[in-house]
């Protein structure tokens, strides 16, 4: 029986209650962030939390917790729950109102949800132990604010499901001028003769954490090459190497795309010096 966070009380997940008139149950009207925890130890903290508050502060949700009050939350869950290897789960919706009215509504408090859940064990850096993905594609067709990691994630679950009811891990995403975006739950990276590239944050991608880490681990240890920039499907689909990332995932190796393989069909060996790096600095942040 897992133990849960709301609003204040820690208490079984079974006793665990909100309102149906809560907003983010009626609109998905809400921001959330999942946290790696290994052992207890966070992942990437900060600029999770950060990237929480850029949420909050875009749909206008007031909410009095800081950092260490964040952290407090996920330390004591994790606790509770084991420590072992945890996704860390913080969910903030606008709060129940007593009507259904699109405008926001004033003088409300916010729902505080949080619980934590298993994920796999942190990727061990080694061609035998890497977990390759196979993926599909698929045109990207959901609303022009994906950079706010909003709970209201119907699109990005059709977008999982196209991949997942073909037998695929993940499905990767591209507009209508053929430019990659992301993946329905991933940042997206392909690598061709050695260079790491991956799309330009804007409004049609998330701004992940294990992303940002990435690339900062990569850009100060200086040995693998770094772009931020368009990938095109057409690169997409003939590059050396595909990675997909995510705070569960760390840095995925993509092996098959649509059926057709990456590379020679292999892990690579860019993506063994990438999650060894990562391996070694993921702490730091």
């Amino acid at each position: 029986m897992s133990i849960v966070y709301l609003n204040g009380e820690y208490m079984p997940m079974e006793e665990a209650k909100i309102s149906p008139m809560d907003r983010g149950f009626l609109f998905g009207d809400g921001i959330y962030e999942v946290i790696p925890s290994y052992d207890g130890k966070l992942v990437g903290f900060a600029p999770h939390m950060e990237r929480m508050q850029d949420g909050l502060d875009a749909i206008e949700i007031k909410l009095k917790i800081d950092q260490d009050e964040w952290r407090g939350i996920a330390q004591e869950l994790a606790d509770r729950n084991g420590d072992g290897n945890l996704g860390i789960y913080f969910h903030v919706s606008r709060g129940a109102d007593t009507k259904r009215n699109h405008a926001y509504p004033e003088n409300i408090a916010p729902t505080i949800y949080a619980f934590a859940f298993e994920i796999p064990a942190a990727p061990i850096p080694e061609m035998n132990a890497a977990n390759p993905y196979k993926v599909s594609t698929t045109e990207d067709l959901r609303w022009k604010r994906c950079n706010i990691k909003s709970t209201a994630l119907l699109g990005n679950v059709m977008h999982y499901q196209h991949g997942h009811s073909r037998g695929h891990n993940e499905t990767i995403l591209y507009n209508q001028d053929g430019e990659v975006t992301e993946a329905a739950a991933c940042n997206v990276y392909v690598i061709k003769n050695g260079v790491v590239a991956t799309p330009l944050l804007d409004n049609q991608i998330l701004p992940g954490i294990t992303r940002l880490l990435v690339l900062s681990i990569l850009g100060k240890d200086g040995s693998i090459p770094i772009e931020e920039r368009i990938v095109t499907l057409a690169e997409l689909h003939d590059a050396d190497e595909v990675w997909i990332s995510s705070s569960s995932k760390e840095i995925a190796p993509v092996v098959e795309i649509d059926g057709k393989a990456v590379g020679n069909g292999k892990v690579g060996a860019v993506w063994l010096a990438a999650q060894t790096l990562y391996t070694a600095h993921k702490y730091d942040y």
